[in-house]
């Protein structure tokens, strides 16, 4: 299993930028399918963006535009750049991994948007 540590979540002002990193500890992080996940307080746990072994990046519609995943694997490292932050946007980011059939999470780090 790949352990994953998330860092970067703080608060902000709405309609600024954040940079969130996950670090994994893996050498077979280049093998593995990163996503990042979002919780709100009373609300379901939703996938917020992906980024696949080839570089590939798909994102939630609520994101799309503001929100850019990117992957550095020299450093073992997946990255969510947040620009135009929104009130909306307050939750708990989850970094994950899927690597050869394993399920990986992070512990999570705190993002909290202020209006």
């Amino acid at each position: 299993q790949v352990q994953l540590v998330e860092s970067g979540g703080v608060l902000v002002q709405a309609g600024g930028s954040l940079r969130l990193s996950c670090a994994a500890s893996s050498s077979i992080f280049r093998l593995s399918l990163m996503n990042w996940y979002r919780q709100a307080p009373g609300k379901q746990r939703e996938l917020v963006a992906t980024i696949t072994r080839g570089g590939s990046t798909n994102y939630a519609d609520s994101v799309k535009g503001r929100f850019t995943i990117s992957r550095d694997n020299a450093k073992s490292t997946v990255y969510l750049q947040m620009n135009a932050l929104k009130p909306d946007d307050t939750a708990v980011y989850y970094c994950n991994a899927e690597t050869l059939g394993v399920n990986s999470w992070g512990q999570g780090t705190q993002v909290t948007v202020s209006s």
